[in-house]
C-alpha cells in the first residue's frame, strides 16, 4: 500500500505569514519523511485562510523530488476549464512523473455563489469540464458552447500526462471515475466498511467499462510516540465531532494501531491512503508526519 499525504492549507491564523510558514514547514517534512506523494486541497471565499492549492503546490515542488508524484485537488465545477488546464500543465512541467488531479464536485452552496456557480449543475459541469481538460492536456483544440469555450487549445503540456483522480461517493461519481479510467478517491468520511462497499461497486463500473480498477482513500491521522496521549486527544477530538466524522473513518494511536487501521482498508483493495494530519498543534502535526514514514514502512 502506497502512503502519500494530503496537506491542510487551512489555517486559521491571525499572522497570515504564519500560516503560509506552518504549511512550509509540513511539505517539507512530507518530503524528509519519504512519503509516496504529496497533494494540497481545493476552497474558496473562506472567512479564515485558506492558502490556494496552484500558488502553494508550486512552492512546496521546490521542497520535493521532482521522480515522487504531486499534485492537487480541485473544485472541478468552480474552475474555467482553459484556466486549470493552463495551470496544471504548468505544474506539470515541473515534474518527472505524472501530476495528480484530484477531481471533485464540491459542495457548500455559499462558496458556489461566491465563484458564481450553481450547485443544482455541477455535475454536468463537472463532466463536460473534464471533457475539456482531458482533450487540452492531450494537445487538442476544444469548443464548449456550455463554458463559452471556442477553439481553446494549450501549451505547455503535461510532458509526463496526468494521474487522474475522480472523488465522490454517489452512483454517479463511481461510474465517472470508471468510464474515465481514472482511479477512485474515497472520501475521509468513509468507514472501512463503508469504503470497501463503494470500492466494490466502483470495481463493477470499471468490469462494465472495460478500464482498470484502482482506488485510493483519504484518511485523518494522528500519529505519536506517546501512544496514549495519541488516543487521549484523538478522543477528545472525536467527542467534539470531529468534522463529522464516526471512529471508524479516523486513524489515530501508535504507529502499530494505525498500521492496523489502515491494514484494513488495504485488505479491502486499496492500494493508496492519503493521509492527513488531523487538526492538532504544529509539533504534533510534524511527529505525525515523520511517523507516517514507519507507517509506510510496515504497510508497504
Amino acid at each position: 500500500m502506497r502512503i502519500g499525504f494530503s496537506l491542510g492549507t487551512g489555517q486559521p491564523v491571525r499572522d497570515h505569514k504564519a500560516g503560509f510558514q506552518i504549511i512550509l514547514e509540513r511539505g517539507r517534512a512530507v518530503s524528509q519523511a519519504g512519503l509516496d506523494s504529496l497533494t494540497v486541497g481545493d476552497h474558496h471565499a473562506t472567512p479564515f485562510p485558506y492558502y490556494q492549492n496552484v500558488p502553494m503546490i508550486g512552492r512546496l515542488m521546490a521542497e520535493w523530488d521532482p521522480t515522487r508524484p504531486i499534485g492537487c485537488l480541485f473544485l472541478i465545477p468552480l474552475w474555467h476549464p482553459v484556466l486549470l488546464a493552463e495551470q496544471v500543465a504548468t505544474l506539470a512541467t515541473m515534474s518527472d512523473v505524472p501530476f495528480i488531479v484530484q477531481a471533485a464536485i464540491g459542495d457548500g452552496a455559499a462558496q458556489s455563489a461566491a465563484m458564481g456557480k450553481s450547485l443544482s449543475t455541477r455535475g454536468d459541469d463537472l463532466d463536460e469540464a473534464l471533457r475539456i481538460l482531458t482533450a487540452l492536456w492531450a494537445g487538442e483544440t476544444v469548443s464548449s458552447e456550455r463554458f463559452g469555450v471556442s477553439e481553446a487549445r494549450i501549451a505547455p503540456l503535461p510532458p509526463h500526462g496526468i494521474d487522474l483522480w475522480i472523488a465522490g461517493s454517489a452512483p454517479r461519481a463511481l461510474r465517472r471515475a470508471a468510464e474515465q479510467g481514472a482511479a477512485w478517491y474515497a472520501d475521509a468520511r468513509a468507514t472501512v466498511e463503508a469504503a470497501g462497499r463503494l470500492l466494490r461497486e466502483y470495481t463493477a463500473y470499471c468490469d462494465a467499462a472495460g478500464t482498470t480498477p484502482r482506488a485510493a482513500v483519504r484518511k485523518d491521522v494522528l500519529v505519536l510516540r506517546d501512544a496514549a496521549r495519541a488516543n487521549q486527544i484523538g478522543d477528545k477530538l472525536m467527542e467534539r465531532g470531529y468534522r463529522g466524522m464516526e471512529r471508524g473513518a479516523v486513524a489515530y494511536g501508535s504507529v502499530g494501531q494505525v498500521v492496523e487501521q489502515l491494514g484494513l482498508l488495504k485488505e479491502q483493495g486499496f492500494g493508496e491512503a492519503n493521509l492527513r494530519c488531523m487538526m492538532v498543534e504544529q509539533s504534533d502535526a510534524l511527529e505525525t508526519i515523520e511517523l507516517c514514514g514507519e507507517v509506510k514502512a510496515e504497510l508497504a
